[in-house]
């Protein structure tokens, strides 16, 4: 089943008054509709019902209308016709009913006023307009009269009437001065509703001449002026002065002096007054009192609450004003003056009419032939309207009979019309506070269907969202309207799609495959149409990564992502927004493609920032917070309150946390007395609290100062507190760190850290410093200083313990009791060195020595430990001395023992041993030697390989630098390496340790080779060194190498690749040449020949070889890359890099280390040069 629902008011713009009944005047016909269809007129502008028009310039009376074919206009006038073509001032404007009556020509405005109604005509019906009443505005002249000056008592009220002349419309009144000054209006003096000036009570200060009341008309923009009215205050003093002189002395008698009076009410008059307003309106109730003091007004609702959001006070309360009035305001006000003496009140009953309003206004009506519809036309009012019927301006029941209509009061009812049916009806509804006046029309119509809606037009929505596809149509009787998708689609139905009256088909959840083309087909029984349109739904506009909160410190930089993805066909443009508001224009805000940055972050940047991204058919946003930290801001306003000897109370008033909560305080105070500009620390509290008592010591002149402390950091330190001086008193404390150290042997040297200056609790600080000789019964010594920190005891016994103390004194007396410390007095050198000095050789580099402590006495000082010199004297493998170097080990403490690291072996040394104490060493204990056993040796000082032939080498080389005992043999291996790096079998040979040579013989011819070299002593074998070297080529498959490349077949076969690598170069230049491109070079590099390959020119070789590890015997296949590939520059093409000539580098322990082929420098190699480019063949047979 197909559904149908009712369009919203949102939607209004799809439906055309032709499809239902509808207002002409919101939704107007299709443009070349209109031009084809009849449509009785309707009034679409007139001139206001009171219309009130300056008497100084022309009248125009406004009426317009439509309609099909274009309406005729005529007027009337106070009920009659009103001739324009006999009055030679009044024109109508072609193509409308306006009237314009030229007054220009002497002509007064008041011989026009009246009442006049237009009617618009054509051969469907007439419409009429409201009655319009015209009337010249008037601005009269104040009427002359004498005003006799105003003689007003001191305290009394004064009304001050204005009494304008009548005027239309009625004109706005204010009060000035001469100097054209407003007059100054309060609670005591006030202007009424009326216009009269009303004093509650006079002053002195009221006293003027110049009163004066204005009466401003603007429909003429005039302004009229009464005359100045006179007031005169007399004060009691200056009213008695005048009855004493008019009088006898028995008549005189004392005038009452300014007395105070209960409020009086000066309007409204009486106790009640009624009031009638009309609903709409709004209602204006005044009262305004008399007394002394001024009274104050006050307004109630009897039995109700004064209407909320609509009740406003004015006049300093002496109006209430309620706009748009209804009957529910209808009641009892009372307004209230009070002052001191006592109140008064009136009562207002205020009952609101209301003149005709619409409930249901009569809405034009299309209809087709044989159809039924209603006119209803229905109005409220206080009291209820009266409801009358029209039809074309005529009253209906004088008016043509019409078998198809029926009246039934505010309801016409048709049925089964004709087309001569077609009338503009009037509805009349009328109370004696004003009427309202309504046109509809009835049009009957047989026209076939009609879609409205442009064809193929493009509608575009995003997908999950509604979609709605107009189809506006219009045909007489209303035409069906079904809907189908693709060119061959069946028609469409269910519950997925929804079809609103005025032909719209609504998909509520568009998907991707509701794509495509829509035709919508309108048919009634005088014919069918239809219309295609196409739909396009789009993907979402989605934020794939929005913005995150932020919390940044200020002057840092803060930075926000919206990351957007959207349909490729639609355009997005980004907007940020801050607070819902444009960015600020700040050179700090940097809007990037996918986000928003802003530099420098200050305070202000604090708040809601949202990324809106806007397309043609989408709009989504995302926000997030930016929140700006900082340090706090310095607390303020310091107190210091409680103030006490010792202890003082200070409290403060924390500054802005900037976003962070402040977690505690410091306290810090400065000495003015002592240490003026320098602050110390002098406590914390939480951030919580805000007031600390604070400890005192005497005689210091504090001052405070506080600092708030956040996550961020510390704020600025507080600006300082009021000075708090304390008494003096005796020192609470002794100097700390006191102690004896003699710095000759015949003193005792006393110091200590003296107190700071808030220490010394008052003036005149000393030191009381007193000594005695330990473990011996004598009496303490004692001494007073000035405010120093040391002093020295001459005299004394070398390095004996003393009891020494020291007491802080000023002028108001001592410090508690000190505690004592042990000193001593001065060191001497010791006297004894230490005894059987013994030595244990753990191996040839490492021994261990033992010694007999010396007695404590003789050490003459702190005991701190002992100094074992040793030296090497001579090495047992080579009798030539070297320079003696001693070195020194210490050993803290009493120890007796020490090991002697880093020896060298076969080696002769010595060594002794001396106490030492704080003044230094004692004597050394006598020499003691040692010898250290044999060791392995290093690797030879260098191993050279010369004389290359084709079967043998011969090797040379050079003993250990270190040879670490007596050399017994050299040990020699070697293995061949073939040309894919691997290593032959591995073959060892010992040699006498007195040769310095030795030839290889009955080697392979043209074969590398790597050896391995090192010494033995009896301990073992020492590192080894390693060297390479290659036998040189056989001479006969060289000179067969060599013939070959003479042969007249290869030089024919060179000849031939020639010719073809030219002609190829001439393919590729013909081919450039029309546009295509060979990459000959590519190609060639691609697929390059390692036979034909030339040698490098500078020294004949294809690469260098190395072995990061020549050290040791390689393996079988070790000298592969891990990846099993060579690369070009390890290629083994060349035998040259391998001749005779290169030295290799060595370590200390004999590993090698250099590149063999790497030297700058490179010796030829010996048989292996040649000026020819060698042979693929020697290629070939590079490696057997």
């Amino acid at each position: 089943m197909m559904k149908k629902k009712s369009i919203s008011a949102s939607k209004a713009s799809l439906i055309f008054f032709l499809c239902q009944m509808i207002s002409a005047l919101d939704v107007p016909l299709d443009s070349k509709l209109l031009e084809e269809l009849s449509q009785p007129p309707t009034i679409t502008q007139q001139s206001p019902k009171d219309y009130i028009v300056d008497p100084r310039e022309n009248i125009v009376i406004q009426c317009e209308a439509k309609g099909k074919p274009p309406p005729s206009f005529s007027w009337t006038r106070n009920g009659t016709h009103f001739d324009i073509d006999k009055d030679a001032q009044v024109t109508m404007k072609p193509n409308s009913g306006t009237l314009v009556v030229n007054i220009m020509n002497g002509v007064k405005a008041e011989a026009y006023e009246g009442v006049y109604q237009c009617t618009a005509r054509n051969e469907r019906g007439a419409a009429i307009s409201n009655n319009i009443v015209i009337r010249p505005s008037r601005s009269p002249l104040w009427t002359k009269e004498k005003l006799e000056p105003n003689h007003v008592r001191e305290g009394d009220s004064l009304v001050l009437n204005c009494r304008p002349p009548v005027g239309l419309p009625p004109p706005i009144i204010f009060w000035m001065d001469n100097a054209f000054q407003r007059l100054p209006q309060s609670e005591r003096v006030s202007q009424g509703l009326n216009g009269d000036l009303y004093f509650s009570n006079v002053q002195p200060e009221d006293t003027r001449e110049d009163y004066i009341c204005y009466a401003r008309f603007n429909h003429t923009q005039t302004i009229q002026q009464k005359q100045p009215i006179s007031v005169k205050v007399f004060s009691m003093d200056s009213l008695n002065d005048t009855i004493a002189a008019n009088l006898s002395d028995t008549d005189i008698y004392g005038a009452k002096p300014v007395t105070e009076r209960p409020p009086v009410l000066l309007t409204p008059t009486g106790s009640t007054s009624n009031k009638v307003e009309l609903r709409g309106n709004v209602l204006l109730l005044e009262c305004i009192a008399a007394g002394l003091p001024t009274p104050v007004i006050r307004w109630i609702k009897e039995g109700g609450e004064l209407p909320a959001n609509r009740t406003f006070f004015e006049n300093f309360k002496k109006t209430l004003k309620i706009i748009d009035v209804s009957e529910a305001d209808s009641g009892n006000y009372k307004c209230i003056a009070r002052n001191i003496l006592g109140s008064t009140h009136h009562v207002i009953s205020v009952t609101v009419k209301a003149s005709p309003y619409w409930i249901t206004a009569p809405r034009n009506l299309v209809l087709s032939p044989g159809e039924d519809g209603t006119l209803i036309c229905r109005a409220n009012g206080n009291p209820k309207p009266s409801i009358s019927w029209l039809t074309n301006g005529v009253p209906i029941a004088i008016a043509p009979e019409d078998p198809s209509r029926k009246v039934d009061g505010d309801t016409i009812i048709f049925s089964a019309v004709q087309e001569r049916s077609s009338a503009v009806y009037q509805c009349n509804a009328s109370n004696e506070y004003g009427y309202l006046l309504a046109n509809a029309f009835v049009n009957v119509l047989a026209e076939p269907p009609r879609i409205l809606t442009p064809a193929n037009k493009l509608y575009q929505v995003i997908a999950d969202s509604p979609a709605l596809i107009d189809c506006a149509y219009f045909g007489s009787p209303k035409p069906e309207i079904e809907w189908f998708k693709g060119v061959k689609g069946s028609i469409l139905r269910g519950n997925e799609y929804v079809f609103h009256d005025n032909g719209t088909l609504e998909i509520p959840v568009a998907q991707k495959d509701s794509t495509g083309t829509y035709t919508c087909v309108a048919r009634n029984k005088l014919g069918k149409t239809q219309n295609e349109v196409q739909l396009e739904v789009k993907d979402p506009t989605m934020i794939i990564k929005q913005p995150e909160y932020k919390v940044i410190q200020r002057s840092a930089q803060a930075s926000f992502e919206c990351v957007i993805k959207h349909d490729p066909t639609l355009l997005p443009t980004v907007i940020w927004l801050k607070d819902n508001n444009e960015l600020p224009d700040d050179e700090r805000f940097l809007v990037g493609k996918d986000n928003l940055t802003i530099m420098n972050v200050t305070d202000k940047d604090d708040g809601t920032y949202t990324c809106i991204v806007n397309t043609t058919l989408d709009s989504v946003s995302a926000s997030a917070v930016l929140t700006v930290v900082a340090r706090p801001n310095p607390p303020l306003d310091l107190e210091l309150t409680g103030q006490l000897e010792r202890s003082i109370e200070l409290s403060w008033v924390p500054g802005e946390e900037n976003n962070s909560p402040i977690t505690n305080f410091v306290i810090e105070y400065e000495d003015g007395l002592h240490e003026p500009g320098v602050w110390h620390y002098q406590t914390e509290v939480p951030g919580s609290q805000t007031t600390v008592q604070l400890k005192l010591s005497p005689y210091v002149n504090y001052s405070f100062r506080v600092i708030a402390v956040n996550e961020i950091g510390r704020s600025q330190p507080s600006e300082p507190s009021e000075q708090y001086l304390t008494k003096s008193a005796n020192p609470d404390e002794n100097p700390s760190n006191v102690q004896g150290i003699g710095s000759e042997p015949d003193n005792l040297v006393i110091t200590w850290e003296s107190l700071k200056g808030f220490q010394s609790n008052g003036p005149g600080l000393q030191y009381k410093v007193s000594w005695r000789q330990k473990d011996v019964d004598d009496e303490w010594t004692s001494v007073v200083v000035a405010n120093v920190s040391k002093y020295i005891v001459s005299g004394t016994p070398t390095f004996v313990p003393y009891e020494i103390k020291v007491q802080a004194l000023n002028d108001l007396g001592y410090a508690p009791e000190p505690s004592e410390v042990i000193g001593h007095s001065g060191e001497d050198l010791p006297m004894v060195a230490p005894g059987n000095v013994q030595v244990h050789v753990i191996n040839s580099t490492l021994a261990k020595v033992h010694w007999d402590p010396v007695p404590l006495k003789s050490v003459r000082g702190h005991l701190q430990g002992y100094k074992v010199y040793y030296w090497k004297v001579q090495s047992l493998s080579r009798r030539s001395k070297r320079h003696v170097e001693k070195k020194i080990l210490t050993f803290r403490g009493n120890k007796t023992f020490g090991m002697l690291p880093g020896l060298e072996p076969y080696s002769s040394y010595k060594l002794n041993v001396r106490v030492v104490n704080g003044k230094g060493e004692g004597p050394a204990s006598p020499d003691k030697m040692f010898k250290t056993p044999e060791g392995v040796p290093s690797s030879p000082s260098f191993l050279k390989i010369t004389n290359p032939t084709l079967d043998s080498l011969t090797l040379e080389w050079g003993s250990p630098t270190h040879p670490n005992g007596v050399l017994t043999s050299y040990i020699l291996k070697f293995q061949p390496i073939n040309n894919t790096h691997e290593l032959g079998p591995l073959v060892e040979i010992r040699i006498p340790a007195n040769e310095s040579s030795l030839i290889l013989k009955n080697l392979n011819y043209s074969t590398r080779y790597k050896f391995y070299f090192n010494a033995q002593t009896s301990v073992g074998s020492g590192s080894q060194i390693t060297e390479e070297a290659v036998t040189i080529m056989d001479e006969a498959m060289a000179s067969r190498q060599v013939d070959i490349a003479t042969q007249g077949w290869f030089i024919g076969l060179m000849c031939a690749v020639a010719l073809l690598i030219l002609i190829l170069l001439i393919v590729c230049f013909i081919r450039r040449n029309k546009g295509g491109k060979y990459p000959v070079k590519e190609k060639e590099d691609a697929h390059a020949d390692p036979e034909i390959q030339p040698m490098k020119e500078d020294d004949g070789t294809f690469g260098e070889y190395s072995d990061a590890e020549d050290h040791k015997p390689l393996k079988k296949g070790s000298r592969t890359p891990s990846d099993r590939t060579v690369k070009k520059e390890d290629s083994d093409d060349s035998l040259v890099d391998y001749g005779e000539g290169v030295n290799g580098q060595f370590n200390e322990d004999g590993s090698f280390i250099g590149q063999y082929s790497g030297k700058k420098e490179k010796e030829p190699a010996e048989g292996n040069e040649s000026s020819e480019a060698p042979s693929p063949v020697n290629a070939m047979n590079s490696f057997v």
